[in-house]
């Protein structure tokens, strides 16, 4: 055996010895690691096989013999470019799916098929023979159909790994990119050496690839030792921003979008790429037909907007904050969070705390609330305030001889006549059962009884029909004004206008009566 011979079985054993070695120390200490050390143990096993393989064809004295060893390195060899393509993605936060990861493998595995059954139909080599000039181990060989397949398929996995990872450097933090030139350097180099091999200019009989190996191998031996390479990765921003559930939008200094992630494209379908470098306020013209609604120069703000499409409302809340750019460059970040499920919950839960069931009017609480704040706004600026206790005279009778159902068909029948003919800002609410109170801020007491009674007529001029039966309604009102006294509450008001109410119901009913003093 010549020393030349004895060099690449050294060079290529020392390769496959690397890589073992890289297989089972990251075996061993798989459970530290995440799971893209899976990927790099098959990656480096496939790289063990075919360099086990070459260096043992190398010892081969017969053609039966380098067959044999040719198809044991093609076990490892076909399979160790996607591998390494898969691993460099998974490096790089890229989800990985089966329905297209299996397809890549499978060519592989067909690789090795064609080679072991090479005799049969010759689709790999056309010509596999020991090379008459220089004798075994060296092989002469003419390439098939199939060769040319499966070179240009380890070429493109081992090309498109170093370009995806060369794609990510801009991003890479500086303290990892270490991390990443040696991955990258890994694809680089094997992917170098076997374009050279394909044109020929190596040494014949011998594929020159697993003597470059070591190398890479060395490399991913010192960045698993000094950069802890699969415990701290750069796994690439894509992967954090684009798992963001809320819609993320990169602004520039001059408000040009320059990011996108998933999230705001599956808000806006018709969000694309090619809107990359434009206004945002055009951007967002064409997207929603309407103008961005806030101020694009007002960082640090967090306000709400109502978006319709296909006629659905659509709320979403926005937050801007100012961003700081490499370079020292200034930009904006708009994160888009969906709140349309959330408002319709506050919506509903304010509406069984606020609104009566029924009359869907304020209720008794509601009341209380808003009448307070404005019954002290009143008693700041010395302003008249009146409120109006109603009460459906005779309801009871209504509810024997009618049912429940016409009783309240009757409440919701005084609700819609008494809202048409009060003014938007005026307090309505049911106060409990038949009774209601209104609210008049800047109302005095003879302004108010006007009111009560221009509903009391309405009211009585309105029957509800029900059945073809027309059931009359009348109603009996007392209301009271507001003292000059600052100390008086509302619950003493109210407590004047109940006692107004008693003196009307009193007195016959069908009847508005307002609070005096000297009143039994």
């Amino acid at each position: 055996m010549s020393s030349q011979l004895t060099a690449y079985i050294t060079l290529f054993s020392t390769s496959g010895v690397i890589n073992l070695y890289l297989c089972m120390y990251v075996f061993l200490r798989r459970h530290q690691y995440t799971n893209i050390s899976y990927y790099f143990m098959f990656y480096t096993a496939a790289i063990s096989i075919y360099c086990f393989g070459s260096a043992l064809g190398l010892t081969a004295t017969t053609l039966e013999q380098l067959k044999f060893w040719n198809i044991i390195l093609y076990i490892g060899m076909p399979v160790s470019a996607p591998l390494g393509l898969l691993f460099a993605m998974k490096y790089l936060g890229m989800k990985i799916k089966a329905a297209w990861a299996l397809p890549l493998l499978s060519i592989s595995v067909i690789s090795f098929l064609m080679v072991a059954t090479n005799d049969f139909h010759h689709l790999h080599y056309r010509v596999f023979e020991i090379d008459p000039v220089l004798g075994a181990p060296f092989v002469q060989q003419e390439i098939g159909s199939w060769y040319m397949i499966h070179g240009i398929f380890t070429f493109v996995s081992m090309f498109v790994a170093f370009f995806l990872m060369l794609s990510r450097w801009r991003e890479t933090a500086k303290v990892y990119r270490a991390q990443l030139l040696f991955l990258m350097i890994g694809q680089f180099v094997p992917m170098v050496t076997a374009f050279i091999y394909l044109l020929g200019f190596t040494p014949p009989g011998i594929d020159p690839v697993p003597m470059v190996l070591w190398f890479t191998s060395l490399l991913y031996v010192w960045s698993i030792n000094s950069t802890r390479m699969f415990t701290v990765m750069p796994i690439a921003k894509d992967s954090i921003f684009n798992s963001i559930n809320d819609g993320v939008i990169v602004l520039d200094e001059s408000h040009r979008m320059i990011e996108f992630n998933e999230a705001y494209k599956s808000m806006f379908p018709s969000m694309h790429k090619s809107m990359v470098g434009m206004d945002f306020k055009y951007v967002w013209l064409g997207l929603t037909g309407e103008a961005f609604p806030l101020d694009l120069d007002s960082a640090d703000i967090t306000s709400e907007i109502q978006l319709k499409n296909d006629d659905t409302p659509y709320i979403y809340q926005v937050r801007m904050s100012p961003l700081q750019h490499a370079n020292n460059r200034k930009g904006l970040l708009l994160i888009f969070t969906e709140v349309t499920e959330l408002k319709r919950l506050q919506l509903e839960l304010e509406n069984r705390a606020y609104y009566d069931d029924l009359t869907q009017i304020y209720n008794r609480r509601a009341f209380f609330e808003k009448s307070e704040h404005e019954f002290s706004l009143t008693k700041q600026t010395a302003s008249p305030y009146s409120i109006i206790l109603m009460d459906i005279d005779y309801f009871k009778k209504v509810n024997d001889t009618f049912g429940h159902d016409v009783g309240d068909q009757l409440l919701m029948h005084v609700v819609h006549v008494c809202q048409t003919d009060l003014k938007e800002d005026v307090l309505f609410a049911r106060y409990g059962g038949e009774e209601f109170v209104i609210g008049l801020n800047n109302y005095t007491g003879a302004e108010a009884e006007i009111v009560a009674n221009q509903l009391r007529l309405r009211l009585e001029s309105k029957p509800l029909i029900m059945n073809d039966v027309a059931i009359s309604i009348t109603i009996s009102s007392g209301l009271a004004e507001a003292s000059e006294d600052t100390e008086e509450t509302l619950h003493q008001l109210l407590k004047k206008a109940d006692k107004a109410l008693y003196v009307a119901k009193r007195q016959g009913r069908n009847q508005v009566q307002v609070y005096a003093e000297d009143a039994s």
